[in-house]
């Protein structure tokens, strides 16, 4: 019996995973990579923190968005996972890929950090209207 409701924790919890609604897929070839910056700091406004995730070849790109985002003082590491995922591929069958996933918090300075941008946005764009 034990092992029967572990296996329904584990559903539940591979479901709760499936409909995280601060989940950022990471492509290498779909999007340019200031679009998942940008984007992962909108989902820390709202949620407070994000998780970026990437299959293979978009492992790099996962890597290097977390880094920019902590190198400008916007979040902080909270949890990296890494595992194996099988993918069912039409030529080649099922194909093993590496899988990272990065959460990442709010830092302590967020939000003082995102009002400095708009300001800076917001002087730039009055500076364009009257010229």
């Amino acid at each position: 019996m034990e092992e029967m409701s572990e296996g329904v924790a584990n559903i539940k919890l591979y479901e709760e995973a499936q409909n995280k609604k601060n989940r950022i897929q990471v492509s290498n070839t779909k999007k340019p990579l200031f679009f998942y910056v940008n984007l992962a700091k909108r989902y820390l406004q709202q949620y407070e923190e994000v998780e970026l995730s990437a299959l293979g070849m978009a492992i790099a790109t996962v890597v290097t968005v977390a880094e920019i985002l902590k190198n400008n003082g916007l979040a902080v590491e909270k949890k990296i996972w890494t595992s194996t995922v099988y993918i069912r591929d039409e030529t080649r069958g099922r194909v093993q890929k590496a899988k990272v996933e990065i959460v990442l918090g709010k830092s302590a300075q967020f939000n003082e950090l995102m009002e400095a941008v708009l300001n800076e946005e917001n002087v730039a764009e009055d500076g364009d209207e009257q010229t």
